[in-house]
């Protein structure tokens, strides 16, 4: 009868979807990757690397990372309020218009149709469709809180509401923009400001889609895998309020050395090594919650995920910051540092705790135990190696790069040519080809764990599942 009272079908739905595009996002990442290597793997005029690489940006963040958000909040949202959705059709209205803008977002890209706008490539028909879904999905979840029986708003729904906020505002601000035809727009900016507020939307973007809505899973979802309270909710709102005002002033120190004005620069810089503190504030909150847990690490799959997943967002907030600084930036900005920083947070953060949080959906939305333990366990290891293999042949490959480009012979002239430094890349390129392949075995083993568990796991008890339903 409590679980009655919530809607679980779909939260299946969006599992299912943000799955898909997940193994669509990370199998394209292994194709580009290959084409790094062997151009020959480059067929024009669609499956090239430059079609390819915006779909899998836009099928990774996006379509698996938006459509496991859409998942966890609509779950955890009723739960938090004890309350069922505000409105069910509006979230099955949501469910088909989100696969709808993923289909057309990827054949758009594919046909070459592009902002050229990092994670905005999407052009204006697209935008039109975006913003609907996400106002659609903004509207069920705060008249959901609005309508909440719980008078106590736990921090994972402060995270939720600030993402939902956050990510309408730098969207549509962004991604203002003058129509000349049906599939080609301009900036409504123009030089420097363009690239200032592409910049503001882009490191806020990783703020409120990558950053808040993961947070709001790991408050949720770690207290509910190792049965023990998080360790202190004034120490994780102090910390929210603290990363949302820190973040907004970070964007522009991807701008470093270029004409945007000094002080921009700066401020962007400043505010960054700030963002440590309220970062960390979260990374302590869950290493204080297992005292006298952590042999959960051992015993509890999930909680390897999302332990392991925010040591990859405090590892993250250390390098990101340490990036900001000019003088490491002048020195690292442009090579292979920078997709292997933002590989860890993506691959890393982001997805350990999208895994974690899937997996412990789908055993209580489809009442079935899940299939595999050590098939999950398994599946932890393999994505673990195969980030690291990634993130670290590149971090070497960025150091190397950097040192080439800067080597000057006594005359004042450089050192190494282009080619000479291309050449040097292919053996760290191979290994995060390597490494994709290892991740992406991880993927399709998470996959199966849970085909397996919808259709051959044991029925979850009726207590158990009643159990649930007040949670």
């Amino acid at each position: 009868m409590q679980q009655a009272r919530y809607d679980t079908d779909i939260v299946r739905g969006f599992v299912n979807w943000s799955i898909v595009w997940g193994l669509v996002a990370v199998l394209v990442g292994v194709i580009v990757s290959f084409q790094m290597v062997n151009p020959s793997l480059n067929f024009p005029p669609y499956f090239t690397f430059g079609r390819l690489r915006p779909i899998h940006t836009n099928a990774g963040i996006y379509g698996w990372g938006v459509g496991v958000i859409f998942a966890t909040f609509l779950y955890m949202v009723q739960r938090l309020c004890r309350t069922r959705l505000w409105s069910p059709k509006l979230a099955r209205f949501q469910l088909w218009f989100f696969n709808a803008t993923i289909i057309a977002s990827a054949v758009t890209l594919l046909l070459g149709y592009t902002t050229s706008k990092e994670y905005h490539e999407m052009e204006w028909p697209i935008d039109i469709m975006v913003v609907i879904l996400w106002v659609t999905f903004g509207v069920n979840v705060i008249m959901t809180i609005i309508k909440r029986r719980e008078e106590r708003m736990y921090i994972s729904l402060w995270y939720m509401l600030a993402s939902i906020i956050g990510v309408a505002i730098l969207y549509v601000v962004n991604g203002a923009e003058v129509p000349v035809s049906l599939f080609k727009s301009y900036s409504a900016y123009a030089g420097t400001n363009d690239a200032n507020v592409e910049w503001w939307f882009g490191h806020n973007a990783v703020a409120m889609a990558l950053t808040a809505p993961p947070l709001a899973m790991f408050y949720y979802f770690l207290p509910k895998s190792t049965r023990v309270p998080i360790y202190s909710h004034r120490l994780s709102i102090i910390s929210f309020w603290s990363l949302i005002f820190m973040y907004l002033w970070t964007g522009a120190h991807h701008l470093l050395w270029t004409p945007v004005p000094d002080w921009i620069q700066t401020l962007a810089m400043a505010f960054s090594l700030m963002l440590i503190a309220p970062s960390w504030g979260s990374v302590f909150n869950g290493y204080l919650s297992m005292n006298g847990q952590w042999h959960q690490m051992r015993d509890n799959y999930l909680v390897k995920f999302l332990i392991v997943g925010i040591t990859f967002y405090g590892l993250q907030t250390l390098q990101g910051p340490m990036q900001a600084i000019r003088t490491f930036s002048a020195f690292i900005h442009y090579t292979d540092w920078v997709p292997a920083h933002i590989h860890m947070g993506t691959m890393g953060w982001v997805s350990m705790i999208a895994f974690a949080s899937i997996y412990y959906l789908v055993p209580r939305v489809y009442g079935r135990e899940l299939y595999s333990i050590p098939l999950a366990n398994l599946q932890f290891w393999l994505i673990l190696v195969g980030q690291l293999m990634w993130s670290i042949s590149l971090w070497i490959a960025g150091v190397l790069q950097a040192g080439m480009w800067t080597a000057m012979n006594p005359d004042g002239s450089l050192t190494y040519t282009f080619m000479e430094t291309m050449v040097e890349m292919y053996p760290y390129w191979w290994i995060r080809a390597a490494g994709g392949l290892v991740y992406l075995a991880g993927v399709i083993v998470f996959i199966y764990n849970l085909v397996m568990t919808v259709r051959k796991g044991e029925d979850v008890a009726v207590a158990t599942v009643a159990a649930e339903g007040r949670a």
